[in-house]
Order: structure tokens, then C-alpha cells, then sequence
């Protein structure tokens, strides 16, 4: 199973990045992985809240393939521990599933019509992070599950 990460806009701190940087490489000992930046929509104060996340939408459209499973990170979504998280994946992955897409929307999250195309959406945690801290913590629990599915020691219970 191959795992894409959609984000929208760069990601604008370095530590950020480098962590980023760090959990990207080492996901892809495990699977493929790749990480797909939109640019950030340009002139978004003529923009409404609704308009915006319009935008965003069609953008994540364009990077969507027939066939692709659609999680959405989402505080509306449900909650795992890591342990229920990577059995999640696990089910997706001996199910012969081909492609898992999650997404990272902007500011002011995401479209109805992405909503209505997805095939799940998750939260992080009841707290709300910032969209640029969400895919640090996104990645390096997906790593976790990676590694709790291998049964190697970097997760203790």
C-alpha cells in the first residue's frame, strides 16, 4: 500500500520541516511514502472563509486518483490510540487496498465537497494544533504505527 500525505501550503518553520524531513525518511523503510504540497491560495483577504476552502477543494481534487482512500484530518474525526491506529492501517493494508490519501486541509479546514468524497476522517486529539504542527505530529504517529506493526521497540506500552 502506497501512503500519500496532501498538505496545503509549504511548511514555513524549520524545525518543522526538519522533522517532516526526518519521519518522511523513515517511513519509506516500511512503505512508499510521499508527501504532496499545494500552494497556499494567493489573496485570500478578497476571499471568504467558504471561498477559500473552495479553492483548497478543487486543488486536493486535482491530486485525487479513482480508487483512492480518502482520510481527512479532521477535529471532527475519530480519535485513535496508536496501538488502534496502527491496526487501522493494518486492516487497510491486508485488505489489498492500493493508495491511502490523508489530508491536511488549510486554516479553515475543508470544502463540503471534500468532505463528501472522503472515506474517513480522523482526529489527532480534542486540543487543536496549528495546520503546520498537524503534520509533524500526523507523520511521526504514522512512523509509530509502522513500527508497532513490525513489532519493533521504538513504541512502549
Amino acid at each position: 500500500m502506497k501512503i500519500k500525505l496532501l498538505l496545503i501550503g509549504k511548511t514555513d518553520l524549520d524545525y518543522l520541516k526538519k522533522g517532516l524531513d526526518e519521519y518522511a525518511q523513515r517511513l519509506k523503510h516500511y512503505l512508499p511514502f510521499e508527501m504532496i504540497i499545494i500552494p497556499d491560495i494567493k489573496n485570500t483577504k478578497n476571499l471568504s472563509e467558504v471561498q477559500q476552502k473552495q479553492k483548497e477543494g478543487e486543488l486536493i481534487l486535482n491530486q485525487l486518483n479513482p480508487g483512492d482512500y480518502i482520510i481527512l484530518l479532521d477535529e471532527k474525526g475519530k480519535e485513535y490510540s496508536s496501538v488502534d491506529f496502527s491496526e487501522f492501517l493494518m486492516k487497510h493494508m491486508i485488505s489489498g487496498l492500493k493508495n491511502m490519501v490523508f489530508i491536511v486541509g488549510g486554516p479553515y479546514g475543508f470544502s463540503d465537497e471534500i468532505y463528501k468524497i472522503c472515506n474517513s476522517k480522523i482526529s489527532l486529539s480534542k486540543m487543536t494544533f496549528s495546520h503546520q504542527m498537524v503534520r509533524l505530529i500526523f507523520t511521526e504517529q504514522l512512523y509509530r504505527a509502522m513500527t508497532i506493526i513490525k513489532g519493533e521497540p521504538y513504541h512502549h506500552k
